[in-house]
């Protein structure tokens, strides 16, 4: 993030579906709460009512037909909102704002999985963001069946409702996306941790502690 000292800290976490992101994120927000350090977790897409609304319509099943492009930029208008409402006014006041996805969801999701190519969908993302970037990004690498495979068994069988529009796509798609995560990853790799998210929920927390703790201390 560039911004001077007088900012905090940005982290996202990416990762295919089922990777578990969200176990991570928890894990994360209560390790800095515990430290007394101001966080705000946030999502995309959502984190503002736009936003919200915007993700309502994303991931409704109902919307199968929905053009890749179409799909892109209502993604890019949902992270603008987030950005200019959430991310940079936290940030200003010096809190650690944590996001479950961000701008390389959409490299990952749509120019991989919708094979729009990550050509096109950087440079829409810097205008949508202004070009504020994480500090640190954790990547939850899995392999895209087993993700699948870890929200069908969840409790009750699966997510209430069953999958969404995104995770209903086919397992090729899925495999694109982790193609795609993993080519920006190697192409950024001083912002990007990535863990391998088959391992056990407490090795891959301490593992994002430690690489957080150091960034904190380094802000002093």
């Amino acid at each position: 993030m560039t911004g001077g000292a007088a900012f905090g800290l940005f982290i996202t976490f990416e990762g295919v579906e089922g990777s578990g992101k969200s176990t991570q994120v928890g894990a994360l927000r209560s390790h800095l709460e515990s430290l007394g350090v101001p966080v705000r977790v946030t999502r995309e897409p959502g984190g503002t009512p736009l936003g919200e609304s915007l993700r309502d319509i994303l991931l409704d099943l109902g919307q199968t037909g929905m053009l890749p492009e179409t799909e892109l930029f209502l993604y890019l208008a949902s992270r603008s909102e987030h950005v200019a409402q959430v991310v940079l006014p936290e940030l200003e006041r010096g809190a650690v704002v944590v996001s479950d996805r961000y701008g390389d969801a959409s490299v990952a999701y749509q120019g991989g999985g919708r094979e729009l190519g990550a050509e096109l969908v950087e440079p829409l993302n810097d205008v949508a963001t202004g070009g504020v970037k994480p500090d640190v990004t954790f990547l939850l690498d899995l392999d895209p069946k087993a993700g699948l495979d870890r929200l069908a068994g969840g409790p009750g069988g699966g997510r209430p409702g069953g999958p969404d529009r995104i995770e209903s796509e086919a397992l090729t798609f899925h495999e694109r996306v982790r193609t795609a995560y993993l080519e920006v990853a190697d192409r950024d790799p001083s912002r990007f941790v990535v863990i391998d998210a088959s391992l056990d929920a407490s090795e891959i927390t301490a593992i994002i502690i430690a690489r957080v703790d150091e960034l904190l201390a380094e802000r002093g």
